[in-house]
């Protein structure tokens, strides 16, 4: 089969959408001819065979403002763009991963040539409208107008999918044509394991051999990483303990600044961006992992601390209660509430025993989202086209 995936996110951009859409991509080469089509990192339009087998197609892009290493399709010309790709790939399916630009339009052009289109949903305005200085109220306005955009985007799509049953509830109630199939983004478990050589890790980033509390992902102001450092600073009135923070973003000078404000920097580390065949040597080296996001799709990062055998300690909010069960994997804790987030912290960190069996519980669950699972049920949505094109059966007289 030839698919064709779209993706106005990925490598080398660093985020959880950019990732499912590589690792499904590679995934699918196994039995698949594969099409990826992305931002360029220039302003050239250009397309070439990858070092994993699949032929990716580069469209012009520019850097979007504020944010380094992230790059957009501006919309002027990029539908013809779209029209010229599928002509020369003539795709069996085409497999967007968003409704902005890129995505928008071959989702238009595949529409208009009669192409089966599935779209996944990874979107949430929380993590863009957050940066803009409009206020509350002009927020709420941008908040219900993102959710109508993306709406309309997906109206055109056979099938629409998202990483959990709360995204896709969550799709539907904000106006996207259901039914919405949720679908986990998957994780590779051969990758991420309990016992992952940790030594080396500790050495390259000067971590002491304590217990570390650890959060992987963008530094960026929705993940509300203030409240982690805060919390941190009073469970180390407690314990001698560290805090890792694995990621770049916007707020890392200002995470840095509170960490020194309240007398911990010192007991934290800041790597910066790490390659990806570090991050399970990251997760091996903690003793818990902790995500304080409130706009959390599914979390990828929450999933491979899970299947690191780590135990998690998140917000109640979005989509990590589906992942993170009180006293079963980790601990819930109200958004924002630093005081509980430390209480919860000191629950897993004062007893070892109780958190290698958080943790032992958390692999278990992390087991159900196989990433094998997630690429055999797309591979049967992407199926199901030709077999509805299939000619019916010709009936001869007797």
């Amino acid at each position: 089969m030839r698919i064709l995936i779209g993706a106005d996110t990925y490598a080398p951009h660093v985020n959880g959408a950019s990732y499912f859409a590589q690792r499904l991509a590679v995934a699918l080469t196994a039995r698949h001819e594969v099409h990826v089509v992305a931002p360029s990192t220039d302003t050239r339009n250009h397309a070439g065979m990858s070092s994993d087998g699949i032929v990716e197609h580069r469209v012009r892009s520019l850097p979007v403002p504020g944010h380094s290493g992230f790059r957009f399709c501006p919309p002027l010309g990029l539908r013809a763009a779209a029209r010229r790709i599928l002509d020369e790939v003539q795709p069996d399916v085409v497999h967007v991963q968003s409704h902005f630009p890129l995505c928008r339009a071959l989702v238009d052009a595949a529409h208009e040539r009669g192409l089966f289109v599935i779209a996944t949903n990874h979107f949430m305005p929380e993590n863009l409208i957050h940066y803009l200085p409009i206020g509350n109220a002009g927020r709420t306005r941008a908040h219900e107008w993102a959710w109508r955009d993306a709406a309309r985007v997906f109206a055109k799509a056979d099938i629409v999918t998202a990483p959990t049953p709360y995204a896709a509830a969550l799709a539907v109630f904000s106006g996207v044509s259901g039914p919405v199939l949720p679908i986990s983004c998957g994780i590779d478990l051969t990758r991420f394991r309990e016992q992952a050589p940790a030594a080396e890790f500790r050495w390259a980033y000067s971590l002491a051999h304590k217990p570390t509390i650890t959060y992987v992902g963008r530094l960026d102001a929705e993940k509300n990483l203030d409240v982690v450092v805060r919390a941190f600073a009073l469970v180390r009135g407690s314990l001698d303990v560290q805090l890792l923070l694995v990621g770049t973003g916007s707020e890392d000078r200002t995470l840095r600044s509170l960490a020194g404000e309240l007398g911990v920097v010192e007991h934290v580390t800041f790597t910066g961006f790490i390659p990806d065949e570090d991050l399970p040597s990251a997760y091996a080296a903690s003793a818990v992992f902790v995500n304080a996001g409130t706009a959390e799709l599914q979390s990828l990062v929450t999933l491979e601390a899970m299947a690191s055998g780590r135990p998690v300690i998140g917000a109640d909010a979005a989509a990590l209660p589906h992942l993170v069960r009180d006293a079963e994997t980790g601990y819930l804790f109200p958004p924002g509430d630093v005081v509980v987030l430390a209480e919860r912290l000191l629950t897993v960190l004062r007893d070892p025993k109780h958190a290698e069996e958080l943790g032992r519980r958390a692999r278990a669950v992390a087991a159900q989202h196989d990433q094998t699972r997630t690429v055999s049920a797309f591979e049967q949505l992407y199926r199901i086209r030709p077999a509805r094109e299939a000619p019916a059966p010709v009936e001869v007289a007797a």
